[in-house]
C-alpha cells in the first residue's frame, strides 16, 4: 500500500508542476544595450510618445516602455531593466496598427496626417490586432 501512495502522492505533484512549467515556457523576455541616456520622448498622439531620433522604436504608453523584436511586443517599466513579452491582445491598439519602422528616428512632425494614412493602410491590406 506505501508503494501506491507514493505513486498517487508523485502524480498529484506532476499535476501541480506542469502548469507552472507551462507558464515557464510562455514567458520571454530580452535584454536591450540601450544608451545610458535615451533622447527625450516626442507624442505621437495623447497617450502615446516615441523615443525621438532613434535607431529603434521605443514607445512609451500607459507607465509603460514598449519595443517590437522579431514580431513580438516586449514592455518595461525602465528601459534599462528586461523587458517582458506581452500577449498580442495585451498590446495597445495603436501600438499594433502601427506600421513597424514608421516611428524610428521619428521627430513628431506630421503625425497625425501620417495616423490617418496607416490606420487607412492597416484596415486595406487585413492587417489586424497582434499582426505587423
Amino acid at each position: 500500500m506505501t508503494h501506491i501512495r507514493k505513486l498517487a502522492l508523485a502524480l498529484i505533484l506532476a499535476g501541480f508542476a506542469a502548469p507552472a512549467s507551462t507558464a515557464a515556457q510562455v514567458s520571454m523576455s530580452i535584454q536591450m544595450n540601450l544608451p545610458a541616456v535615451l533622447p527625450p520622448l516626442v507624442v505621437v498622439q495623447p497617450g502615446v510618445q516615441v523615443v525621438s531620433d532613434y535607431d529603434r522604436e521605443i514607445f512609451f504608453v500607459g507607465g509603460y516602455y514598449w519595443v517590437r523584436n522579431d514580431g513580438y511586443w516586449y514592455r518595461a517599466r525602465d528601459p534599462r531593466a528586461r523587458w517582458y513579452y506581452v500577449r498580442p491582445n495585451r498590446v495597445p491598439t495603436f501600438l499594433v496598427n502601427a506600421p513597424p519602422g514608421h516611428y524610428r528616428h521619428w521627430h513628431g512632425q506630421g503625425h497625425w496626417k501620417d495616423k490617418e494614412r496607416w490606420r487607412a493602410d492597416s484596415h486595406r491590406h487585413g492587417h489586424g490586432r497582434g499582426h505587423d
